[in-house]
């Protein structure tokens, strides 16, 4: 059974964009296709993958981030966050990096949902389920209740007046006429 990166891909790179910290769905998404279990030194597997895949160099000589990892058939947003650490007298990291699953159709939400009148929650709620997370994993990301969750969903169903989650997603991806 093939496991599903549902939680988004976080780093933690020193100035060498080296990384200090990560966690496992980072590890997992940027060793696809081989299990992150099977690499020894996985610091040392992150700071290649990172040089050799991540980073891109500008034409003025500064290296910045590729916007859009490919992990097998799967796209990610890759968003890196440059700061500052105050209070040390040398920078422990100086950057973040986030990888997000990308659905292309995500984008689109918004307009199509619009004529549903849809809370923020809601809509919230509905762009995780499209993304195809599970009420716990939906919960987790939203820091609330799997309770709560599928009471956002039923309401959700009776305003799109389906009786499913996947009819939800179905109004939403299916053919538009």
């Amino acid at each position: 059974m093939t496991t599903i990166v549902a939680a988004p891909g976080f780093m933690l790179l020193d100035e060498r964009l080296q990384p200090v910290a990560f966690n496992s769905a980072a590890l997992q998404i940027l060793a696809f296709p081989t299990k992150p279990d099977r690499i020894q030194q996985p610091t040392l597997f992150l700071k290649d993958r990172i040089s050799s895949r991540l980073c891109k160099s500008g034409h003025n000589g500064d290296s910045g981030f590729v916007k859009e990892y490919r992990s097998g058939g799967r796209k990610y947003l890759c968003r890196a966050f440059r700061f500052e650490c105050s209070g040390s007298s040398e920078a422990l990291w100086n950057t973040a990096v986030l990888l997000e699953r990308h659905c292309s159709f995500i984008s689109a939400l918004g307009d199509t949902l619009a004529q549903f009148n849809l809370t923020a929650r809601e809509l919230e709620t509905v762009t995780l389920l499209v993304e195809g997370l599970t009420s716990k994993e939906i919960a987790t990301r939203m820091n609330i209740s799997p309770n709560t969750v599928k009471a956002f969903l039923r309401l959700v169903m009776v305003k799109m007046d389906v009786s499913t989650r996947s009819g939800i997603v179905g109004k939403i991806v299916g053919p538009r006429g």
